[in-house]
């Protein structure tokens, strides 16, 4: 009985990734594979919030390398924030910075091209934002 307590903790804690962090958000679109890593989640109104973005080919899973694109978000009183991708030291690693000026719910997206010759693809998820961390005593 102690044994099976113990596995099930190290598999909750690897499920965690066991640093504090929130597990990264895998998504895909038809072409690319993306885990995207923001530097803290859920994120607070009003703070840069940092996006490690690492993609991948979706058929042969080499690292896109070199690629455009843009992480951009809105909420419902159609406030927004974008910014658009740096590549990384890592292959197949973007970055992007954005301050989400309200707290609530916004739409986050990414839209992504490998080189101008190719359609840009978009992928889309809901982010919960935290009210801003000066607000709270």
């Amino acid at each position: 009985m102690r044994f099976a307590a113990t596995v099930l903790g190290l598999v909750l804690l690897g499920a965690c990734g066991g640093d504090g962090k929130a597990p990264p958000l895998r998504q895909m679109s038809m072409s690319y594979s993306y885990t995207i890593a923001p530097d803290h989640a859920p994120p607070h109104a009003r703070t840069d919030v940092h996006y490690t973005v690492t993609i991948f080919d979706r058929k042969t899973r080499q690292p896109i390398e070199d690629g455009e694109g843009q992480l951009f978000a809105s909420d419902a009183d159609h406030d927004k924030t974008w910014d658009s991708f740096t590549y990384g030291a890592e292959v197949g690693t973007y970055h992007a910075k954005v301050n989400f000026i309200m707290p609530g719910t916004w739409a986050v997206a990414i839209r992504f091209r490998r080189d101008s010759l190719h359609p840009l693809e978009r992928i889309d998820w809901m982010q919960d934002v935290l009210n801003d961390t000066s607000s709270v005593p």
